[in-house]
């Protein structure tokens, strides 16, 4: 049993992520904040959408989850307890497991760009590679923007993912990988596999081809948010902001609003 995993682009820079086991012809899609490019793909292809999963409340991720529903009165919808999301069947909590298209996803709870925000991962299985669903915590080479949390709280967030296999495949929600990586070599420009990558992914894109997913493998090695402990990177934002090298939370914390004004 293999599952495929491919993008349905959405808006400017978000991607659906859509599952299909074999060909069976029931799916699962993440974060569909728009309905309009998951009908066109299940009409052209004929396929059924069985299950919905929900990472967090921002409408770019929820919103096209009521016409999906309508056309799909049957769908599961699985996500978050939040007062700002109205559309589930059923929310889920860090740690709980659920099954989807045979895959049996773990919850983890990653708040810090939103209070609610979740991942689903699925480890190693047979010829199947880790699996993540993360939102928009985790970016190749980047993280999300704290719109609510704080920096320990993302900064836990992000280090519970970093803590996963590192063959696990990141699928992250939006396609900002090229600016990522443009900064993440301001923060560390010493970095080989940093310059490597900026490469590779700068010839993917000309290419007008995806740059996800990632792996926590590369992660690790490149993204500066997941770095904050590396003296260099420690030194770089300490340089940046005119002050003595600090503890890994306050680096994170000046490194992510550094970023933001990038």
């Amino acid at each position: 049993m293999t599952v495929k995993i491919r993008p349905i682009p959405a808006f400017n820079d978000n991607y659906i992520w859509l599952l299909q086991q074999d060909h069976n012809p029931k799916v699962c899609v993440v974060d569909p904040g728009d309905a309009t490019p998951v009908l066109a793909l299940l009409a052209a292809e004929a396929l059924t959408l069985e299950t919905i999963l929900i990472t967090h409340h921002h409408a770019d991720h929820i919103g096209g989850v009521p016409r999906l529903r309508e056309a799909f009165p049957e769908v599961q919808v699985y996500g978050p307890q939040s007062a700002k999301i109205n559309c589930l069947t059923h929310t889920v909590k860090q740690d709980q497991t659920l099954r989807v298209l045979g895959i049996e996803f773990t919850v983890l709870e990653v708040p810090g760009h939103t209070l609610d925000h979740i991942a689903y991962f699925a480890p190693a299985k047979d010829s199947q590679a880790p699996i993540l669903f993360c939102g928009d915590t985790l970016f190749a080479a980047g993280c999300g923007r704290m719109f609510e949390g704080t920096a320990p709280m993302m900064l836990a967030s992000l280090q519970k993912l970093s803590s996963l296999d590192p063959d696990t495949r990141v699928y992250c929600a939006h396609e900002y990988t090229l600016a990522n990586l443009h900064f993440a070599l301001a923060a560390e420009p010493s970095n080989q596999d940093l310059q490597a990558r900026m490469d590779t992914t700068t010839r993917i894109r000309q290419a007008q081809k995806p740059s996800l997913p990632s792996t926590i493998a590369w992660e690790n090695r490149t993204n500066p948010f997941l770095r904050c402990h590396k003296e260099v990177v420690a030194q770089t934002v300490a340089a940046h902001n005119h002050v003595e090298v600090q503890d890994v939370t306050a680096t994170f914390a000046q490194l992510r609003a550094w970023k933001d004004n990038f």
